[in-house]
C-alpha cells in the first residue's frame, strides 16, 4: 500500500493566515503606489493637451496667443474651440457654473441681498490641507470639462493667463491643489509653463508649503509634480 501525504488543515490555516498578514501588509502600500503612478501619469497627459491645444490656436491665429493680446475675460471663447465636444461651464468661481456635476457647481452662499453664488473652489483643499477652500481668483474667468473628463479653469487678467486643470475630473477624490489639481502659466512670449517655473508668477517656497495657511497654497506645486520624483512620496 502506498502511503499519502499531504497538508492538515491545521497547517493549511497557518499558511493562510500568514498569507492574509502579508497581503494586508503590502496591499495599502501598492494600492497608493498606483494612485500616485495615475496621479503622475494624468498631469503628464493634461499638460500635453494644453500644450497640443495653443499650438492650433497659435497656428491659426495672426497674431500670437500671448496675455497681451486677450484682454479681461476673452481667452477661454477662444481656447475652448480647441477641444474635442467640451462641456461649457461659463464662468466659475463666484460667477456660478452651469448646472452639470462634471462642472462641479460646489457649494451655494446666499448673499445679504439674497442673491445665490455657486463656490467651486469649496470642493478643493489647500496644498497641505490647512484650509478646506482655495481661492477662487485662479479659477473664475471661464471653465469647461474635456472629453476625458478633466476640469479646465482659467484665470484671464490683462497681463496674465493661469490655466488649471482638476486632472481627474471634479467628482474623483483628492481634490487637492498640488495633488490632482495643478496650475499653468502663459508666460509673456506665449509658452505655457508649470507654476512655480522660473518667469511665472508664484514661487515654490511660498505656494507649494508645508506651514502655509494662505488660501493659494498649492498654486506652484506644478513645476515639481513634473520634475521633481520624490515629490510624490509624501502624496
Amino acid at each position: 500500500m502506498k502511503k499519502l501525504y499531504g497538508f492538515t488543515l491545521a497547517e493549511v490555516l497557518i499558511t493562510l493566515g500568514i498569507i492574509g498578514i502579508v497581503a494586508a501588509m503590502t496591499l495599502p502600500a501598492l494600492i497608493q503606489k498606483n494612485k500616485r503612478a495615475e496621479l503622475q501619469n494624468g498631469l503628464k497627459t493634461g499638460y500635453s493637451l494644453l500644450q497640443q491645444a495653443l499650438q492650433r490656436m497659435n497656428a491659426d491665429n495672426v497674431y500670437p496667443v500671448i496675455p497681451a493680446n486677450y484682454p479681461y475675460r476673452t481667452f477661454k471663447s477662444e481656447f475652448i474651440k480647441y477641444f474635442d465636444n467640451p462641456i461649457d461651464c461659463k464662468w466659475g468661481g463666484d460667477q456660478g457654473t452651469t448646472n452639470s456635476v462634471l462642472c462641479g457647481a460646489g457649494k451655494t452662499i446666499t448673499g445679504d441681498n439674497g442673491s445665490t453664488s455657486q463656490l467651486i473652489q469649496n470642493i478643493y483643499k489647500t496644498y497641505n490641507k490647512a484650509s478646506n477652500s482655495i481661492s477662487s481668483v485662479p479659477l473664475d474667468d471661464g471653465q469647461f470639462v474635456m472629453k476625458n473628463g478633466m476640469l479646465v479653469m482659467i484665470e484671464n487678467y490683462s497681463s496674465y493667463i493661469y490655466i488649471t486643470i482638476d486632472i481627474n475630473s471634479i467628482t474623483k477624490k483628492p481634490n487637492i491643489w498640488g495633488q490632482d489639481l495643478f496650475t499653468f502659466q502663459i508666460i509673456s512670449d506665449g509658452k505655457l509653463m508649470p507654476m512655480g517655473a522660473d518667469g511665472t508668477n508664484y514661487k515654490a517656497e511660498d505656494y507649494c508649503s508645508k506651514t502655509s495657511t494662505n488660501t493659494m497654497n498649492g498654486i506652484a506645486c506644478t513645476q515639481m509634480a513634473l520634475t521633481d520624483e520624490s515629490y510624490w512620496d509624501g502624496i
